[in-house]
């Protein structure tokens, strides 16, 4: 019984984070870096899959630096990398492992892009929509694939250069593998590309 009421329980971390992420979609970017490199100093490198996943994804959308977001974005991936579906379900049961891929390659992707190295984001963008089968029919699933379109047309030369507001991978709402409410689950979708 008390091992049931410890899974139902929820995730303290993940919590954290998410308070973290409405900080920082209030406007308070500085102060969300700074809290966000907190919590990373007591994950630390070798901490929980999911905790590393998801606060280096929000953490990538803090900084001033595509060299430095691409850096945190990149240490999303590899976390994303060490989880299991039941490493996911345990914690929130409605997520699949597979399901963070498309959000993570499309960041990655927009990433190389504000580098100027197009064949890598050409690459991460292949497997963003490789992954696209992963997401639900939902708001947040059709944000992605959308979001994944306009940067397909945009390496393609038809589309937006210059990742005004509503542009970019990030622009979707909803619920989904970096969705949800109540900052317990992993928190809203990343806001710029």
């Amino acid at each position: 019984m008390a091992e049931q009421q410890e899974q139902a329980a929820p995730d303290a971390m993940m919590t954290r984070i998410g308070q973290v992420v409405m900080l920082h979609h209030g406007g308070d970017r500085e102060e969300a870096r700074g809290r966000f490199l907190d919590l990373w100093g007591e994950i630390g490198e070798d901490g929980d899959p999911l905790h590393r996943c998801t606060l280096a994804h929000y953490l990538a959308d803090t900084q001033d630096d595509p060299a430095d977001e691409l850096a945190w974005d990149l240490k999303a991936l590899s976390a994303a990398e060490e989880l299991t579906d039941g490493d996911v379900a345990e914690r929130h049961r409605s997520l699949a492992a597979r399901a963070f891929y498309p959000s993570l390659h499309l960041n990655l992707a927009a990433d190389y892009v504000k580098l100027g190295r197009s064949e890598a984001a050409r690459s991460h963008l292949r497997r963003a929509r490789g992954a696209v089968g992963a997401l639900g029919n939902d708001r947040y699933g059709d944000g992605v694939r959308a979001a994944i379109g306009r940067l397909e047309l945009r390496l393609g030369g038809h589309g937006p250069s210059n990742g005004g507001p509503g542009e970019g991978p990030g622009t979707m709402e909803g619920p989904g593998p970096f969705g949800g409410s109540g900052g317990e689950t992993l928190g809203p979708p990343r806001q710029r590309p």
